[in-house]
C-alpha cells in the first residue's frame, strides 16, 4: 500500500529532485517541474514515453503541454500528498528527458 512520505523520508527522496529543478507546489503537497523541448514533436514523444511508465506503475501525472513545454505536477491522490511513487516517477521523467531525441 502506498503511504504519504513522512518528514524523515522526504529529505532523502525529494532533495535530489529539487537539485534537478523540481519544486514544491504552493498550497498543496505536490511537486512540479516544467520540461522544455526543442519542438512539439519532442515534447509529445517524451510525454508518450513517460505515459508508458506511468501506466505501468499505475501512477498518473497531472500535466499540460503547450508547444515545446510540458508542465508536470506529481502527487498521490490516494494519500493526499507526496509518496515514494511521486519521487520514482519524477526520477524516471528526468531520465527520459536526458535521453537523446531521435
Amino acid at each position: 500500500m502506498t503511504e504519504k512520505l513522512s518528514d524523515a523520508t522526504r529529505g532523502p527522496l525529494l532533495e535530489p529532485l529539487f537539485a534537478t529543478g523540481w519544486e514544491m507546489v504552493e498550497g498543496r503537497d505536490a511537486i512540479t517541474k516544467t520540461f522544455k523541448f526543442s519542438n512539439f514533436a519532442d515534447a509529445f514523444g517524451w510525454m508518450t514515453r513517460a505515459a508508458i511508465w506511468a501506466e505501468k506503475w499505475n501512477h498518473h501525472p497531472e500535466w499540460s503541454n503547450v508547444y515545446n513545454r510540458v508542465t508536470v505536477v506529481l502527487t498521490t491522490h490516494d494519500v493526499d500528498g507526496i509518496s515514494a511513487l511521486d519521487a520514482k516517477l519524477a526520477r524516471k521523467m528526468d531520465g527520459l528527458f536526458g535521453e537523446p531525441q531521435t
